[in-house]
């Protein structure tokens, strides 16, 4: 400011020196458009800046429409496809849906069909993994699966291309003949057993990679009972010796696919009374969120949240929640409340309520 009233005093002095005078109007000419220029510049620049910065920051992150102005949308990542500045998902996959279930029977609950929507409709390309049901029977020889015995309840369900895909051995697994069919797959569904069996099979194979690009691609994977526990990171359960063991001595059964990352998943907690089973493993894995599913119940993993269906309880197994001594150690969700792994809070429950402060729900 100082530097303009100065400008403004000079250019006012040559006026008056160069009154009446030819020569003074020749320096006035020149001084004034020296001064001019200068003063003309510098408010320029300032506009210009100004201009720049409001539109750069209201651009920043978006797209705008040249013709009409409208922001058209975010600038996408080109490798995480994550909106810029969003980060990817801690938990569930970037791109794709988990279907998470339970166990038990699931007729009438609307998750087969879900699962069936997800995939792209009955038209999809599905494959069925049988695995968990056992690679050898109890004489040690080995178990053979009829594809048609394995696809028959999807076919009923109005499913038009399903496969089954199963081997007992990881080095056919890591064949690009074996896993080939899972590069044209919409979904995969795990079929129920025990879980260290699917480790066995497919563990660090080509398939393995192929069942995450599955998700890579937009794609769906679901499971039930020992296919839920599959997904999940920490793989409760997996003791040869028996189910009852929910941590394993084995090293090499201590982890799933890690398709939801940083959990840890168990199934059947109502019919089998296992509802207070994950409280030990949290407690010596306190980074693991734990979630224990009833029968005929299910979660729905987009990104960070889910989505809970079908016919009963989720208990969240949350160890940076403040519990009284009175409550258990987890709380207790039902179908149609929406929890965010990330915040550890419920989004919204079922019912329509808001949820109370801190998100959670109580003991149960």
């Amino acid at each position: 400011m100082r530097r303009r009233f100065v400008m403004v005093v000079v250019a006012a002095l040559v006026l008056a020196a160069s009154y009446g005078n030819p020569a003074g109007d020749q320096a006035l000419g020149q001084g004034g458009d020296q001064v001019s220029g200068q003063i003309t510049g510098q408010i320029n620049d300032q506009i210009s800046g100004q201009i720049s910065g409001q539109t750069n920051s209201q651009t920043s992150g978006r797209i705008s429409d040249r013709t009409s102005g409208q922001v058209t949308g975010p600038i996408n990542n080109p490798t995480s496809g994550q909106p810029v500045g969003q980060d990817a998902p801690e938990y569930g996959p970037s791109k794709g849906t988990l279907v998470i279930v339970g166990g038990g029977s699931l007729e009438g609950t609307g998750i087969y069909e879900k699962f069936i929507q997800l995939a792209g409709g009955p038209d999809a390309s599905f494959v069925v993994v049988p695995t968990a049901g056992g690679n050898k029977n109890p004489d040690g020889t080995i178990r053979a699966y009829r594809e048609e015995q394995v696809v028959a309840g999807w076919l009923k369900r109005g499913v038009k291309n399903v496969k089954m895909l199963h081997t007992h051995d990881p080095k056919v697994a890591d064949t690009e003949e074996f896993a080939k069919i899972l590069r044209t797959a919409n979904a995969v569904w795990f079929d129920g057993g025990r879980q260290w069996n699917i480790v066995d099979s497919y563990m660090n194979t080509l398939t393995y990679k192929e069942f995450h690009k599955v998700l890579e691609r937009g794609g769906v994977i679901g499971g039930s009972s020992a296919g839920a526990t599959i997904q999940g990171d920490y793989l409760v359960r997996g003791a040869v010796a028996g189910a009852q063991i929910m941590m394993t001595p084995e090293k090499e059964h201590e982890h799933g696919f890690a398709f939801l990352r940083k959990s840890a998943i168990d199934q059947h907690i109502n019919t089998r009374n296992r509802w207070d089973d994950l409280t030990d493993v949290i407690r010596k894995m306190p980074t693991l969120l734990g979630i224990g599913l009833s029968e005929g119940t299910a979660i729905i993993v987009s990104g960070d949240t889910f989505d809970v269906i079908g016919k009963w309880k989720v208990a969240i197994h949350d160890n940076t929640r403040l519990y009284q001594p009175w409550e258990k150690p987890y709380y207790v969700l039902s179908a149609g409340d929406v929890y965010n792994m990330k915040t550890r809070k419920i989004v919204k429950f079922g019912t329509g309520a808001a949820p109370a402060r801190g998100g959670g729900r109580g003991g149960f």
